[in-house]
């Protein structure tokens, strides 16, 4: 059958994350926005901005490729961040499914 191409092993790498985060909440997180190639995320970090370019076939943060959002939080502050969210493109849903940002 053969491998799945960059672009889908990302998107499943970022799901996985979401599920993750999601069970260990308890609430539902969802993607508040699709980024496409070319982009650029910006972070600020304990004083330090962080600028992430968003590739075809995942994201390159200081001049290093990672696979997914998370790993570049991981990498920014130690310990495991759902990357969606550290970058502020995730939303969150209450227990009555009701949208409401969670920074709000």
């Amino acid at each position: 059958m053969g491998s799945l191409p960059p672009a889908s092993k990302r998107k499943l790498a970022a799901c996985k994350d979401e599920a993750d985060e999601e069970k260990r909440s308890g609430g539902c997180a969802t993607p508040a926005v699709r980024l496409k190639a070319g982009a650029t995320l910006l972070r600020t970090w304990h004083g330090q901005t962080h600028t992430v370019q968003v590739l075809e076939d995942g994201y390159e943060h200081q001049g290093q490729r990672y696979a997914s959002l998370s790993h570049i939080a991981r990498a920014i502050t130690g310990a495991h961040w759902s990357g969606p969210r550290f970058f502020g493109l995730t939303k969150r849903r209450g227990p009555s499914g009701l949208g409401s940002r969670a920074d709000a």
